[in-house]
């Protein structure tokens, strides 16, 4: 069944706008096609200032798994870091959807 990869990237205000252009021109897409994930998603949560999430759906838990062993994300998380110089911190996640109705 389904699997998810989510990143939560807190990101403070005056760094906001420049974050939501790069992650939605540069990262996400990069994110979507060196993963080879079905869906690539994000957004900005409505109950907690400052915090973006990104999703990205992979077919399988084992798949998810290989994406984040994988030189695919070491590479981005050196450009994510390379770009944001310590402004913004994330956490990363997988989750597998063990239901569904």
């Amino acid at each position: 069944m389904t699997a998810y990869l989510i990143v939560r990237a807190e990101v403070f205000a005056p760094d906001r706008d420049a974050f939501d252009h790069w992650y939605e021109t540069e990262h996400l897409p990069d994110a979507k096609a060196a993963f080879n994930v079905q869906n690539a998603e994000r957004g900005w949560s409505e109950t907690e200032d400052n915090a973006h999430f990104a999703f990205y759906e992979f077919p399988d838990l084992a798949h998810a798994e290989a994406a984040t062993g994988s030189d695919a994300i070491t590479a981005l998380i050196a450009e994510f870091d390379r770009v944001w110089e310590g402004r913004v911190t994330r956490s990363r996640n997988v989750v597998a959807i063990k239901q569904k109705i």
